[in-house]
């Protein structure tokens, strides 16, 4: 143990500064379990490292203060005894034998200066191991005091002058006992804190799974609603002052839940509703057509623009139907077992107006599988009817067998998909920036949406990608897990 001088600490305010801020910015991107756990920690180490530094502190004080007042008085009264019995003519062997007779405590030793003449019982402690400054001072006719270490040992050096007789009596008290007893107290402090600390990492845990509990819940509560399930509420739970979060928050997810299913029965009574007055349109330009040849050349174009419109409305009329079934859950699969390359070649036959190259493996050539035809039907028509709107029609199919199922790839050789828009493009009305670009707004953005809903039910997923040959254009991509044996 090593007793310290005083001195001034050097301090770099703009280093701890920078430390600070990049600590922070850590802590804010730790989860709040996390934070909380370490406030408990955190608080916990510093009150008991303040609380260790304080008993230690004052251990060694009393330790210090308790054995330095014993020496002194030791000291003083050796000291007075030298004094008595120190005469001119007193001979070396006799003030040898004097210091030798001195009663110090164990392990303490005397040294006597008599003139320039040294005398100690002890070589252990001799002359040369005071301390300069301490000698300067005592010589100059003060007591003083100084505690430094000898050969790596601890002492408590104490000197007194002799007036009238030249000469100076010093006593060094060991403190090794002391330093020992501080290093055991500071070993166990040092554990105590430790085990405090550690228990703290505990009951923070334990603390900080109590109070965030109904911010998981609710939490769990939000993801369960933003997948779709408006059922889900929050229970009250026994914490009073969560009663009108949680009372607000299953009023709004009523209320979102009402409004969804209005909007939902709005739009499936406006779609059937309009189907028939469709119906008596379409009639109507039926007959009207079956008389085009008696018509002026201007009113067979306005019959022909308005033959397109109905034919569009009917589509459009059709699919708002079939989206109003998936929102209000009403639709559901018709499943039968065929063989998928037998069924895409008469999908493509029954609605490509252009012979479309299919490329299937062995693998996929003979598998069968389980689905509803008519949606599955729709699935490809959607998919061959935007590649022939928006990019000149496909250029081929290609089926291949995978681990999880079968995937159908529809590809063409038009100028493709931005990134950016192909989470986005199968999206309810949503057309793509290049087809409004180019003027091709012929559809009004059902289609891959239908298309994404019908794979969906099917348990499969949807998606567009860069073309494998590198070659220009898009590749929509439909897997469905339901290849059977």
């Amino acid at each position: 143990m090593s007793w310290p001088e005083a001195g001034s600490e050097t301090r770099r305010p703009g280093v701890r500064s920078r430390l600070w801020h990049r600590a922070g910015n850590r802590a804010r991107r730790l989860r709040l379990r996390t934070r909380i756990i370490l406030a408990f920690v955190l608080a916990t180490l510093l009150l008991s490292a303040l609380l260790s530094v304080t008993v230690f502190a004052l251990t060694r004080q009393n330790l210090l203060n308790g054995r330095e007042n014993d020496a002194l008085a030791t000291v003083g009264f050796n000291a007075s005894a030298v004094s008595r019995r120190l005469s001119p003519d007193i001979e070396s062997e006799a003030l040898q034998n004097l210091v030798s007779t001195l009663a110090t405590p164990e392990g303490s030793r005397p040294v006597l200066r008599v003139g320039s003449d040294w005398f100690q019982p002890s070589f252990e402690f001799e002359s040369g191991d005071i301390d300069e400054r301490l000698r300067r001072t005592v010589e100059s006719g003060k007591p003083a005091r100084m505690r430094y270490r000898v050969r790596d040992k601890p002492f408590l050096v104490i000197g007194i002058p002799i007036p009238g007789r030249n000469a100076s009596y010093y006593e060094a008290t060991p403190l090794d006992e002391i330093e020992d007893t501080l290093g055991s107290l500071g070993l166990i402090l040092a554990g105590a804190g430790g085990g405090v600390t550690l228990a703290s990492a505990g009951v923070g845990f334990w603390a900080s799974r109590r109070l965030l509990r109904p911010l998981v819940d609710i939490g769990e509560a939000a993801q369960s609603i933003a997948h779709g399930d408006l059922s889900t509420r929050l229970e009250a739970g026994a914490a009073r002052e969560l009663v009108a979060l949680t009372d607000s928050f299953n009023e709004m997810v009523g209320a979102l839940q009402d409004r969804i299913a209005r909007d939902e029965r709005f739009a499936s009574e406006v779609s059937h509703e309009l189907r028939s007055p469709l119906m008596t349109l379409s009639a109507s330009v039926e007959v009207m057509n079956t008389r085009r040849a008696e018509l002026p050349e201007r009113a067979r174009t306005a019959l022909d623009l308005l033959t397109e419109d109905v034919n569009r409305f009917e589509h459009l009329v059709e699919d708002l139907l079939e989206i109003s079934r998936f929102d209000v859950g009403t639709a559901e699969l018709d499943l039968d077992v065929f063989n998928l390359l037998e069924f895409v070649e008469n999908a493509v036959s029954a609605t490509s107006p252009a012979e479309v190259p299919i490329i299937c493996d062995p693998a996929a050539s003979r598998m069968r599988v389980r689905a509803d035809k008519r949606r599955l039907m729709q699935v490809l028509d959607n998919l061959l009817s935007n590649a022939q709107k928006y990019a000149g029609g496909a250029t081929r199919i290609v089926l291949t067998h995978q681990a999880r199922g079968v995937e159908i790839a529809v590809e063409d050789s038009g100028p493709g998909v931005a990134v950016d828009e192909r989470e986005h493009i199968f999206d309810r009305f949503s057309r793509g920036r290049q087809a409004v670009e180019r003027g091709t707004t012929t559809g009004v953005g059902l289609g891959l949406a239908l298309v994404a809903e019908h794979v969906g039910l099917h348990q499969g997923r949807v998606w567009c990608e860069d073309r494998h040959d590198g070659q220009p254009g898009i590749r929509f991509v439909v897997q469905l897990p339901i290849a059977v044996t």
